[in-house]
């Protein structure tokens, strides 16, 4: 059996395995993010908002003919030709800091090797002084429901609900318990109320019993409202689920390697070097504990760990005020703490929010219903105030909340953030323009407040 030793073995072509590996998969390189997830769901995010742009033309005076027509074939060629030359790029990129790429599964022969198939059926070893496992995660079927394996897609519940409603097109959103759980939930709320009132239909506290193939090829689903136990029946072209993903370590025989999982996420324990119980054996990404399933994050914990590998830096990574955003037809972006954990981590009367409904400018002329969005900042009561979250929901949400996200990073205070001048006319400086207390209702600028 063949050989071949390095000084560093990645596994993993995602985000994190390709940022580490320079400075597979059965998709192309670039992981979930580039293949199946981000990208392509922000271009046809993308291709819904101009939906809506067509819609509010004319009230600009443009004569467009109404209602425009959409082609998913034409909007899915396009994605999927974008997302083949990310794929050529990763690989081209890879041969240029002479990285050597092998497409197959690893799986672990010890603490320093692994063992590879070959196109052909050749078997090959793979040993290294240090090895990266990114191996990211898989989506989770809930193979307890009759007919959700074999009928089922995966992806993302509320953004593809939102970009399918905004090509024109039925969708339906079932929801056990709550919707985004991790997030701050006034403002998931606002999301679900705006996704409702702009015709994406919302079935909450329900449960899918089983799924049915029909002779016609469309699918019936049977469900139950869990409040009254009451069971209905629907009829659908396609049943997405969006029930949670799972680490991708089936096959890598970590227990011949000595690396330690949690026996209930079965993500691999790591410390702040993002090491494993293997010293020289490390995990970044999504397959390790703890850590935010997000592209940006693992692209710059891979970064870091190589540079500390190669001993060009002692720098960790920093998991604290990670910014994300929520691409649904209103954005939601997010950064630092909701509103529910920073009453859970400071006391209720420890923090303080200040909060505003808000009209963007582009929605006056279309007269668009601005009734969701909403911004609100969770400080600390206490001067000076330092700023724990901040949550925006409206256009462009991403944009704005990157450019927060360094004031939060580098401490801003409540009165900082205010003496900000803001750029007019934009949504942006509505943040600059947070007065109103929350708890009290009272701007706490105005002598006497």
């Amino acid at each position: 059996m063949e050989r071949q030793c390095y000084d560093l073995l990645v596994i993993g072509g995602g985000s994190g395995g390709l940022a580490c590996a320079k400075e597979g998969t059965r998709w192309g390189l670039g992981g979930t993010c580039v293949n199946v997830g981000c990208i392509p769901k922000k271009l046809m995010h993308q291709a819904a908002l101009l939906g809506g742009v067509i819609r509010d033309a004319p009230h600009y005076g443009w004569e467009v003919a109404q209602p425009a027509l959409h082609s998913w074939r034409k909007m899915a060629e396009a994605v999927q030709n974008h997302v083949k030359s990310l794929n050529w790029g990763h690989r081209v990129q890879l041969q240029d800091r002479k990285v050597k790429y092998f497409n197959f599964k690893a799986s672990f022969v010890n603490k320093h090797t692994v063992c590879g198939v070959l196109k052909g059926g050749k078997e090959i070893l793979l040993s290294a002084e240090h090895i990266v496992i990114a191996t990211g995660g898989r989506p989770r079927y809930p193979a307890h429901i009759e007919g959700a394996v074999e009928y089922g897609i995966t992806n993302v519940a509320l953004e593809c609900a939102g970009f399918l409603t905004g090509l024109g097109l039925d969708a339906t959103i079932m929801i056990r318990s709550i919707p985004l759980r991790a997030f701050d939930q006034q403002m998931a709320s606002l999301v679900i109320e705006h996704m409702a009132v702009h015709g994406t239909r919302i079935l909450k506290g329900c449960m899918p019993l089983r799924v049915e193939k029909l002779p016609d090829g469309q699918l019936q689903v049977t469900w139950v409202d869990l409040a009254s136990d009451r069971k209905d029946v629907g009829t659908f072209d396609t049943v997405l689920w969006a029930t949670g993903r799972v680490p991708e370590i089936g096959s890598l025989n970590l227990e011949k390697a000595g690396v330690h999982t949690n026996p209930h996420t079965q993500k691999i324990l790591v410390d702040a070097q993002d090491a494993t119980s293997v010293p020289h054996i490390y995990a970044i990404g999504d397959v390790a504990e703890g850590r935010p399933e997000l592209t940006p994050t693992a692209v710059m914990a891979g970064r870091l760990l190589a540079q500390r590998l190669c001993g060009r830096s002692s720098d960790l990574m920093d998991y604290d005020n990670v910014p994300t955003t929520v691409f649904t037809p209103l954005e939601y972006g997010c950064v630092g703490l909701s509103e529910e954990a920073a009453v859970a981590r400071h006391g209720e009367e420890g923090v303080e929010v200040y909060h505003a409904y808000y009209k963007p400018l582009e929605f006056t002329v279309p007269e668009r219903d601005a009734s969701q969005c909403y911004i609100k900042m969770v400080c600390l009561r206490e001067p000076p105030q330092l700023v724990l979250g901040l949550h925006f929901l409206g256009p462009n949400a991403g944009e704005v909340t990157q450019g927060f996200a360094l004031a939060l990073k580098c401490g801003a205070s409540y009165e900082q953030v205010m003496r900000t001048v803001g750029i007019h006319p934009t949504c942006a400086e509505e943040v600059a323009k947070l007065r109103i207390s929350k708890r009290s209702g009272l701007d706490p600028t105005v002598t006497g407040c």
